[in-house]
């Protein structure tokens, strides 16, 4: 049987790409190891935090289905640095991980042009370059004209706890052993990248008295644009935030060499920004503690995540650790922690639509580029299907820009810098995240969502209408004039601000920090959504940030349009460093701004490539 796309790997990459590809009407084909496992959550029960938390609410507005699936499976639902501005707020979800996977695979089941296999791929049918198939480990070959890679951790997985290793991916599953070895045949450069997980623990062994609650919001919050469904704020399950002891930074720094990372077991990197505990006491040995958060994983079972924990001690060791923390003297492991290490490619061999540079018609998404994280790896997903439907359809790719999406960054850091540890979003990776925010993710996105296909016309519509409501209240805003009357000064005054002298908008009213725009409920009509106000009073208070985002981001994509033919040998751009050549050749960035942005690459090597371009233009 031939299919139209063939997706590798059933996990938060792989469900976005084959829905993706299914609803383009592509004949697509799932392969997993286990259909049970499909949408699994190994490590973190929760979707979301900062910057990943916009990275699903970008998903949503492209028509992606993580925001939906979290919406409909959360046991808590958090906004994040509410306190701060709203360039670093971001929504967090508690979820439920049975229920998570089974709203995922219900989805799958019922979608059209869709078909799950279980099976466990170990090579690729190649033939002039470009991808034909895939061949399964019982020498069974599968057709297609895209194949699309989300492999997780199982390349040559490995589970390592103090110094014993094990051949395995998460939950004890099988790895894949042979498919990372016939890719580096094939040119792929493979590096060995380190995550790990805590140990769970059973819920009614805990003393929570000894914990700090941390409830839910009382405020009703969604990921997704689209089919909220209704929730009771009191029904959302509590997280409990301890704090590690003197004693549990002594236990680990006298069994330090035991753990499988500080006792030379571990081959893989690491992940910097989420590093196991013992490398947290040993990074940084100032600090007296460290927090960690005691979150539920499912209504269906008692197990307590201990979120901060994680690590690769062997089994006696964790249970002193776990037992040196507060309430948890008398803790019952159910699970113990262990870190896994696998295969990954060099994502700067991709092009910016996730396509590989050496097999046609081949792309890669999620750990398998490099990253961490399920966010991270949805989004890829859903841009792999994305790209590979429109080049299936002979249309342009969709590339999002570093202004347009913090996926738009995720793709660009893989591609131009690549990775030496896994990679994870943040804030402080997007220079322009005051435009990227949670709040206008469906202004920037759906209208990319909606052209590509997977945005319906009613849900465009509805979206559509937001933005003119938007409009139009800013527009009234502007037009409504106070003039410096007695009546219209007491009226400032009541609501807490100033008198004004001369005539004055409504609109730059609102720009005074102590003003909000319900204060005008009585002027102008403001019968719109909660979302439509909240935007307009963000385009108003913050519209000098903004207008500066925006003028830096057009300087910037004046480099973006400057393009560099796919032909170009370096070798003959005169006076541009070697290391600027070598890395120049490697990466092959397709335009002046991307090459700007390569590590090694300085002002003076683009000084001299725009100056050759020019020449030969």
């Amino acid at each position: 049987m031939e299919y139209d796309v063939i997706v590798v790997g059933g996990g938060h990459a792989g469900c976005e790409a084959c829905l993706a590809c299914a609803r383009k009407n592509k004949k697509t084909l799932l392969v997993t190891s286990n259909k049970e496992n499909i949408a699994d959550m190994p490590c973190n029960p929760s979707i979301g935090g900062p910057a990943k938390g916009i990275v699903v609410r970008e998903i949503s507005a492209l028509g992606g289905e993580m925001a939906n699936n979290i919406d409909k499976s959360f046991l808590q639902m958090k906004m994040l640095n509410t306190k701060k501005g709203p360039a670093v707020r971001a929504l967090r979800a508690q979820a439920d991980k049975v229920t998570y996977k089974q709203e995922m695979l219900k989805t799958l089941e019922d979608t059209e042009n869709l078909t799950i296999l279980e099976g466990m791929v170990e090579d690729l049918i190649i033939e002039d370059n470009t991808i034909k198939g895939i061949i399964l480990e019982d020498n069974k070959k599968i057709l297609s004209n895209v194949v699309i890679l989300t492999t997780g951790t199982y390349l040559k997985g490995a589970v390592l706890y103090g110094s014993t290793k094990i051949e395995s991916g998460p939950h004890d599953e099988r790895p894949s052993k042979f498919l990372s070895d016939n890719l580096k045949k094939l040119g792929f450069r493979i590096k060995r990248l380190k995550t790990g997980t805590p140990p769970r623990i059973e819920k009614s062994s805990i003393d929570f008295s000894q914990a700090i609650l941390q409830p839910g919001d009382d405020e009703k919050h969604y990921f997704s644009f689209f089919n909220n469904k209704d929730y009771n704020v009191e029904e959302q399950l509590p997280c409990h935030l301890i704090y590690t002891t003197p004693l549990t930074h002594q236990i680990i720094k006298e069994n330090l060499t035991k753990s499988s990372m500080y006792g030379g077991y571990v081959e893989g990197v690491g992940p910097r920004y989420c590093p196991s505990i013992e490398d947290k006491i040993v990074r940084f040995a100032d600090k007296e503690r460290h927090q960690l958060f005691l979150e539920p994983e499912s209504i269906y079972y008692d197990d307590i995540y201990i979120q901060g924990f994680s690590t690769s001690m062997p089994h006696d060791v964790q249970e002193k650790m776990v037992h040196s923390l507060p309430g948890l003297e008398n803790a019952i492991i159910n699970k113990y922690a262990y870190a896994i290490e696998y295969d990954a490619i060099d994502s700067t061999q991709l092009k910016p639509t996730l396509e590989t540079k050496i097999i046609n018609n081949l792309y890669t998404a999620g750990q398998i580029n490099g990253t961490s994280g399920y966010e991270e790896a949805a989004c890829q997903g859903l841009m792999a299907a994305i790209n590979a439907c429109l080049k299936l359809d002979n249309k342009e790719p969709l590339i999002l820009k570093r202004n347009e999406a913090y996926i738009g960054v995720l793709i660009d850091d893989l591609i131009t810098k690549g990775v030496i540890d896994p990679y994870r979003l943040l804030t402080s990776r997007a220079e322009y995240r005051l435009l990227l925010r949670h709040d206008n993710a469906d202004l920037r996105l759906m209208d990319y969502g909606y052209q590509v296909g997977l945005i319906s016309e009613n849900d465009y519509n509805l979206f559509c209408e937001k933005r003119n409501n938007i409009n139009k209240v800013l527009d009234e805003l502007k037009k409504y004039l106070l003039n410096p009357s007695i009546e219209n000064n007491k009226f400032l005054t009541n609501i807490g601000t100033q008198e004004i002298v001369t005539t004055t908008s409504l609109y730059d009213l609102l720009k005074r920090p102590e003003i909000e725009i319900n204060n005008f409920k009585d002027l102008i009509e403001l019968n719109y959504d909660d979302e439509v106000l909240e935007q307009v009073t963000i385009n108003i208070k913050y519209e000098g940030y903004i207008n500066k985002a925006n003028k830096e981001a057009l300087k910037m994509l004046e480099y973006e349009n400057i393009k560099i033919p796919d032909n170009i040998d370096y070798n003959n751009v005169h006076n541009i460093a070697k290391e600027a050549k070598q890395k120049l050749s490697e990466i092959r960035p397709t335009s002046i701004g991307q090459a700007m942005r390569i590590s090694g690459v300085n002002p003076a090597d683009i000084t001299m490539l725009m100056v050759y371009l020019k020449r030969n233009k």
